[in-house]
């Protein structure tokens, strides 16, 4: 594996100061419809535009500078809204900028608010249909003075503005509109800027933000956090269900992080667009012999990421599971063979152990970081994981001898990943990482001397490098391969808790022991909620929030945006960080999966809900199959008895939860759960 796919050549100390992404309280709200895309930036840093707009085309990926709205010489300074009074200039200033998604309205509203002079001005950016590459600005200008004013409101895209003459009264607001369209032209995508005549919402993309799920937790940061998860995946996909797995970063794609993408877009209600998402990964991004693609590219043998396997087939039964729609099944039933069998064929087999064995981690660290050939722990729990999903839909389409071979498969790999046995990635009572194919525990990295791997990191620190604990092991108590409360999930999070505050303070968990870093140490959000998950499955409500919380401290919790992580980093020839939608994933995993606690499957589906220390209740509103579930969990009030209130029929309470039929098409399903 060359390790130049690593480094970037764009310099962010070049040109104007908007082309850094980790600006001073840069906060990004995403907007977008598959045909355009969008952020807000709002942020306080000196040089910087304080509240600017970048627009893209979701088809085409690139650093933030490539954005259509950035000219190369002002940055985001012309998309800045102006108020002209004469000879008189007012703009938003610094941190007395106001931003927020609107908590209602039928599509996603973003609003942004600032004062200057005798003017405060409203913003609000949404995109108001789906078959347009539209984006609309509404400015709402109220002059608080008692004298009649003559006003210009301005902004600009590159190099051309467009303003509209406002005459106002005392005490009196007026409002602009203006329109951008994102336009195909000979030499590329181009942006064109317009005033617009109106902002009605079309009523096609009204309905498909009605019938998304809604959630409310009797916590408006957890309000907050579903809103900008749900919202944020969307924005990030294009039409084609194309997704930067970084964006401004990696401007590349990975089945992993699509397919989990798809799975939660599939819980959140979304339903064409995972659907869109996994028909393009099946079709694209699988070879003839079912290798899967990361960073956009095909790997040999030994470099193969095939852990992602297993994820693309776990998130198609549960996309199946969710929707009920298993067109893709008949579609793509060989290459789904194909993706199941990948894992199993003999150049990774390790016969010693019946695990699966190459030389590359889940975090994509490889020979020159020194991983050694070996057994990874999140290679061997997602083929298991995957290898029955694909089991269960072979058993939809009738292919019951396959549906056995992977169900056999799986089940071999499983009982060797939890021993007992000299392979067993359990050693002293929790989860390893990786053992080597000589049956060592791999403890340790030291990078090859002719890496040519950046050395300001830990990794070429002196002294030991270590590679556990490691965050990926917590997603198998997350998804429950191990009893979350077991002895070995107990131990595991126990360890993992190193990893909180390891060279920085004010929270969050490092994706692994710091020592073995290629990249700068910081606390990064999207392993932070695997522990999370894992740690409400557990029952430690107090590590949960203090996830929760955390994130709610970092750049990007106002907009809910949050960067890769939170630390210095040598850019170049690193890129800079960008937003991660794979974050969004698995805050709504948290939500719907395990807050909510509903499982569906091939016939019904399981509900288990449980409330976070807290939270006095939550209530939800899903798309189901065909139907709506209409859910409201509460605890029990004093001297009320636990149960489940199902049409009018109480059942008795179960911790483990209860098994329902789905809602029937046009169905909607009242479920009331009153909690211990």
């Amino acid at each position: 594996m060359e390790v130049k796919e690593h480094f970037y050549a764009d310099d962010p100390s070049q040109g104007p100061a908007d082309a850094r992404t980790t600006l001073r309280g840069a906060e990004y709200f995403f907007l977008g419809n598959g045909l355009v895309q969008a952020a807000v930036q709002v942020c306080d840093d000196p040089g910087a535009t304080v509240a600017g707009l970048l627009i893209m085309d979701p088809e085409r990926l690139g650093p933030k500078r490539r954005a259509l709205t950035f000219d190369p010489d002002s940055g985001l300074g012309p998309t800045q809204v102006t108020i002209l009074e004469g000879r008189t200039v007012h703009r938003a200033r610094g941190s007395s900028v106001k931003a927020r998604r609107l908590p209602q309205g039928l599509v996603p509203w973003v609003e942004v608010a600032w004062s200057g002079g005798d003017f405060r001005v409203t913003e609000l950016f949404c995109c108001p249909d789906r078959k347009r590459a539209r984006l609309v600005r509404l400015i709402t200008v109220t002059h608080l003075g008692k004298r009649k004013v003559t006003a210009r409101v301005r902004t600009g895209a590159g190099k051309r503005s467009v303003e509209k003459r406002l005459r106002l009264q005392g005490k009196e607001t007026k409002a602009v509109l203006f329109e951008y369209r994102l336009e195909k032209r000979r030499r590329g995508p181009a942006v064109r800027l317009g005033l617009g005549r109106e902002a009605a919402i079309d009523p096609a993309e009204a309905g498909y933000w009605a019938s998304t799920a809604a959630c409310r937790f009797s916590d408006p940061l957890l309000d907050r956090y579903f809103a900008a998860a749900k919202f944020g995946l969307r924005a990030v996909v294009a039409r084609s269900g194309r997704i930067d797995g970084g964006v401004w970063q990696y401007n590349l794609e990975w089945v992993r992080d699509q397919a989990f993408i798809a799975m939660a877009l599939a819980m959140s209600g979304q339903f064409e667009t995972a659907r869109t998402i996994l028909d393009r990964l099946l079709s694209e991004f699988v070879s003839k012999n079912g290798a899967t693609m990361d960073s956009s590219r095909q790997r040999s043998f030994e470099e193969t990421e095939f852990d992602q396997n297993g994820v693309l087939l776990f998130a198609l039964e549960s996309y199946v599971s969710w929707t009920g729609d298993a067109s893709l099944l008949d579609k793509h039933r060989a290459k789904i063979a194909k993706v199941a069998g990948f894992p199993l064929l003999e150049v990774f087999r390790h016969e010693a152990s019946g695990l699966l064995a190459n030389r590359r981690e889940f975090w994509e660290r490889h020979a020159a970081h020194g991983i050694r050939d070996g057994m990874e722990l999140a290679y061997q729990l997602f083929v298991c994981m995957g290898l029955d999903s694909a089991a269960r839909l072979a058993g939809r389409t009738g292919e019951a001898r396959r549906a056995r071979a992977w169900r056999a498969a799986s089940g071999r790999i499983r009982k060797a990943v939890l021993g007992p046995g000299r392979f067993s990635l359990v050693e002293n009572g929790r989860l390893i990482k990786r053992r080597e194919v000589g049956g060592a525990v791999q403890t340790e990295i030291r990078p090859l001397p002719d890496s040519r791997l950046p050395t300001q990191a830990p990794l070429f620190e002196k002294g030991r490098h270590f590679l556990n604990p490691d965050t990926s092991a917590a997603l198998a108590i997350a998804w429950e391969f191990v009893d979350p409360a077991g002895r070995v999930a107990r131990r595991t999070l126990d360890g993992l808790e190193t990893l909180w505050n390891q060279r920085w303070t004010g929270g969050g968990y490092g994706r692994y022991h710091v020592t073995s870093e290629p990249d700068s140490p910081g606390p990064w959000p999207f392993p932070s909620l695997f522990v999370a998950r894992a740690h409400f499955e557990a029952g430690h409500d107090r590590k949960v929030r203090q996830v929760l919380e955390w994130l709610d401290r970092v750049p990007g919790s106002r907009s809910g945006a949050w960067f890769e992580f939170y630390g210095p980093r040598p850019v170049p020839p690193y890129p800079q960080v960008g937003i991660v939608p794979w974050v969004w994933a698995e805050m709504l995993f948290l939500f719907i999966h395990h807050m909510l606690g509903v499982r569906p499957s091939e016939t019904g589906f399981r509900l288990r809900p449980r409330l976070l220390r807290g939270l006095p209740s939550m209530n939800a509103s899903l798309r189901l199959r065909g139907g709506r579930l209409e859910l409201k969990v509460r605890r029990a009030r004093r001297g009320e008895r636990p149960g489940f209130i199902v049409g009018g029929r109480r059942l008795p309470y179960r911790k483990a939860g209860i098994d329902l039929p789905f809602p029937a098409a046009g169905q909607v399903l009242k479920i009331q759960a009153i909690l211990p």
